[in-house]
């Protein structure tokens, strides 16, 4: 049977959103105002990481903002980290801070997070700018995979007003802050996990689907109800290929629309991020 499912294509998007940043910046830029400008943290010598770094500092050039990097040796103490956020924190021509995740297990995450400053948490995770996503309040930062999804969504013109939204991980980064965000969008929403009894109950009875666990092709054909939207967060290299949470071919048979892996999510990630840093940088120019 051949597919009708319409591809939301995440490269696309990004590429329009990324010349509205750039724009954006030009006209600052013009008015003799300095060049935003993103710190960006790296511990140790994770090649995943290194690869999303990579990607992150290429994006930030080609809109016009100024990236620092700074990669710290993988035994840095906690201390020595916290002292280098504290530094950044104070410089006012610093607007966002990233450290790159995961970090080394010596280092708690949590105490990473609650030391970059709110105003300069431009990846959404320190808990003011949680609470903010959580209140529905406006001037925090929304952790940029959910907010990504939320813009490529709206990209495609998909009304989540009553729809039965279905995400499968509860995690942090993307599932716990992508539910707060779906119910804005007044959709009911279920969040799956490891000790959900049976996830293909709530899969085949989505609306739209959404998986971030990280595990290749954990959702097949017979999970996905005809004509729903699946969006699929998860990336892992198998060999040579990387594949995504969704088996792709049997998914896009019953889908109406999906995203691919790779291009779907992975580069409206980085647009949020820089949609985040942007936001940042006119707070703190416009302040006077």
């Amino acid at each position: 049977m051949e597919t009708s499912a319409i591809i939301l294509d995440g490269r696309e998007v990004s590429e329009k959103i990324r010349e509205n940043i750039k724009k954006e910046v030009e006209y600052y830029l013009q008015r003799g105002y300095r060049e935003p400008s993103l710190a960006v943290i790296l511990v140790g010598d994770d090649p995943p990481s290194l690869v999303y770094v990579g990607n992150k500092r290429k994006a930030c050039e080609k809109v016009g903002i100024k990236s620092f990097f700074y990669h710290l040796p993988y035994n840095t103490k906690l201390e020595e980290l916290l002292e280098l956020i504290a530094e950044l924190n104070a410089r006012e021509d610093v607007d966002g801070i990233l450290v790159q995740l995961p970090l080394p297990p010596h280092i708690p995450m949590q105490e990473v997070i609650l030391a970059i400053s709110p105003r300069k948490d431009v990846d959404g995770f320190h808990p003011e700018n949680m609470g903010r996503l959580l209140g529905r309040l406006e001037g925090g930062f929304i952790p940029c995979t959910p907010l990504g999804i939320d813009l490529l969504l709206r990209h495609y013109q998909i009304d989540l007003k009553g729809k039965d939204v279905v995400i499968v991980g509860a995690g942090f980064i993307v599932g716990r802050p992508l539910s707060a965000l779906m119910l804005w969008r007044d959709a009911t929403v279920s969040v799956c996990h490891i000790h959900t009894k049976d996830i293909k109950k709530y899969t085949t009875q989505a609306d739209v689907l959404i998986s971030a666990t990280g595990v290749p092709h954990l959702i097949r054909g017979d999970m996905v109800k005809e004509g729903a939207i699946v969006i699929d967060v998860g990336i892992t290299k198998v060999g040579n290929r990387i594949l995504g949470d969704v088996c792709f071919e049997e998914v896009k048979e019953r889908a109406s629309a999906i995203t691919p892996v790779p291009g779907g999510v992975g580069p409206m990630t980085v647009t949020a991020l820089l949609l985040n840093t942007l936001q940042a940088y006119k707070r703190n120019v416009n302040k006077g």
